[in-house]
């Protein structure tokens, strides 16, 4: 995921306090000075976080909700650039980038218990329908070979699958 930052601004000094940005988050900070930039710019690649300063969504309601409509992943953040330091920004698109790791850790997690239950599901059918097999009376030697291994394949990887995965984000 990305972890650049889009900050869509007309206040004068935005760079400052996107460099400022940068340096103490150790991330890449980008300024749009109006919606036209902002939107080639989200176009132009996926964003971690986008700042619309509030003037710009009192000034044109629609085009900030097209920005945000076109945000795609990122976080949106609105912050009246006008009454608000750099170091309140600062602080929004850090806690931000928090929220949106702990989101996506438990879309992790829940995607994970999902998949281990389909495949856990899946699993018990492939297991119950060889075992049945295996009870046929009229099957040949070497098809009782083949369904034993499948069987084993089975069972190895259903004892994989109650061991839990190491998730490393």
């Amino acid at each position: 995921m990305s972890q650049t930052v889009l900050l869509v601004t007309t206040m004068s000094g935005a760079e400052n306090c996107a460099a400022a940005i940068g340096r103490q988050l150790g991330l890449s900070v980008e300024v749009a000075e109006n919606r036209r930039v902002a939107l080639a710019a989200l176009r132009r690649r996926e964003y971690g976080v986008l700042v619309l300063d509030e003037s710009l969504v009192d000034a044109d309601p629609a085009g900030a909700e097209v920005l945000w409509q076109q945000a795609g992943l990122a976080v949106p953040i609105q912050v009246n650039l006008g009454i608000s330091g750099c170091n309140r920004v600062l602080r929004e698109v850090r806690a931000a980038l928090q929220r949106r790791e702990r989101e996506l850790s438990l879309a992790m997690r829940a995607a994970a218990q999902i998949m281990e239950g389909e495949m856990n599901t899946t699993l018990t059918g492939i297991l119950l329908q060889t075992q049945l097999a295996m009870d046929e009376p009229t099957l040949s030697a070497g098809t009782v070979v083949k369904l034993r291994q499948v069987l084993e394949l089975a069972s190895k990887l259903r004892e994989q699958l109650r061991t839990p995965p190491v998730v490393v984000i």
